[in-house]
């Protein structure tokens, strides 16, 4: 909406009246899409001052620490709610009374399955694959086996892909594991739910049966909930921008895995493990805390504060709970476990980090819990990729249904002016 204008001034030059758009919550925006019928660009590198769409489904406020999900806060959906019921919260809007759950768990649930030829698919990758390159090789050939619904045009083809990405996923994530270990793969069990159908298909084996544990089944499901989406970051962007020139939905959500991939993006829950392998104990805690508070030192200690959040991550608060309830269940004893306690009480403590607000982020706790169910490192950006999924599908049906424009960012171009060629091959 719009009902202020702003004025933009050039020396020697009519000035330019732009309109000021407001949405519901967040800042006021500049409207500058007539720009360019005037010969003018703005230059935004990584577009962190640019709203590249409108959108409906998530906001942040990263100085008072708030992320709503259409509305929603997220520690309410993370304690009293579940993964589905967000899932189709993200998708649909509102809230599903009770028939609606039911009728959207069941088809999430009846296709979990995968195709048959997809297992004979996974030999052709090497067994030492990171399963990051796996997801995102097995995610964009999945358009090869469900062809019969990718008209992105059509709102019922659009409707079928987003189930099948829904439910597959974790089967999907579940195969990258099994094969990088040289398990064999396990089916999805229909008389479970989403997080421990999950764990089952991660842990279980033909030899002996395997119970899912509640306590860790809660905890993945809070760690879905908790990642399903984090509005326009690098990898829904790139899901945005891929699924604006018409491609089809899968290579889509196969293009956020690829960003995702990226060690600035969702790979700061496995830099945070290695953080704390190379601190190895808690009597080298000090050192690495003085290093950490050292402006000429390069060190930093990962897992503490938030590009976005300047305040507490909230995801964190629900984060931190559950961590301490994954690992009072299990008692275990572990040096990095111990190391990574340690730190969060320092950070809560410490001054230094008080002032500064370099709290314990949901990396931080997110990846403790990971290590502790006894998941490697290699898979928690696969984890993310799986809860990722229904923000990036979310994102990717309202592009279609409010009308797509295919992304064309303008450039700064400060290369050669025009000149003469002349061909240099051949001459002594």
């Amino acid at each position: 909406m719009a009902d202020k204008k702003a004025t933009l001034t050039l020396e020697g030059e009519a000035p330019i009246e732009l309109d000021v758009l407001h949405g519901t919550l967040g800042e006021n925006e500049i409207d500058i899409r007539t720009l360019g019928s005037k010969g003018l660009f703005t230059f935004d590198p990584g577009f962190t001052s640019t709203a590249s769409c409108e959108s409906k489904i998530t906001y942040i406020d990263g100085d008072e620490g708030i992320l709503l999900h259409r509305g929603f806060p997220i520690d309410q959906l993370a304690l009293h709610s579940n993964y589905l019921e967000v899932c189709y919260i993200l998708l649909n809007g509102e809230a599903p009374t009770q028939a609606q759950f039911d009728e959207f768990r069941t088809t999430v649930t009846r296709h979990t399955m995968i195709h048959e030829q997809i297992n004979r698919l996974f030999m052709g990758f090497r067994r030492d694959s990171h399963p990051m390159a796996v997801m995102c090789g097995v995610t964009g050939a999945l358009a090869a086996f469900y062809h019969d619904s990718l008209d992105v045009n059509i709102e019922r083809h659009r409707e079928i892909a987003a189930f099948r990405l829904l439910s597959k996923m974790p089967t999907v994530a579940a195969m990258c594991y099994k094969y990088s270990i040289g398990q064999p793969f396990v089916y999805p069990r229909n008389d479970l739910s989403y997080a421990g159908n999950f764990l089952n298909m991660m842990f279980s084996t033909p030899c002996e049966e395997y119970k899912v544990n509640p306590v860790l089944e809660r905890a993945m499901d809070r760690i879905l909930v908790l990642h399903a989406d984090h509005e326009q970051n690098a990898s829904t962007s790139t899901v945005r921008t891929a699924g604006s020139s018409g491609a089809n939905p899968f290579a889509c959500i196969a293009a956020g895995i690829a960003s995702l991939w990226g060690p600035a993006h969702g790979g700061a829950n496995e830099a945070c493990l290695r953080m704390l392998e190379e601190i190895s104990s808690v009597d080298h805690i000090p050192e690495f805390v003085k290093r950490a508070k050292d402006k000429n030192d390069s060190f930093r200690l990962m897992g503490f504060g938030h590009r976005v959040y300047k305040n507490y991550d909230p995801r964190a608060t629900v984060m931190r709970e559950t961590c301490h309830e994954v690992l009072n269940e299990l008692g275990m004893k572990d040096d990095l476990l111990e190391v990574a306690m340690e730190l969060e009480h320092i950070a809560l403590n410490d001054p230094y980090f008080i002032e500064r607000k370099l709290y314990p982020n949901v990396d931080f706790y997110s990846g403790i819990i990971l290590k502790a169910m006894g998941i490697p490192s290699s898979m928690f950006t696969v984890i993310f990729a799986m809860a990722r999924t229904v923000g990036w599908i979310a994102h990717w049906k309202e592009m279609h249904d409010d009308g797509i424009k295919i992304a064309r960012p303008r450039q700064l171009y400060t290369g050669y002016d025009k000149r003469e060629f002349s061909s240099q091959l051949n001459k002594k």
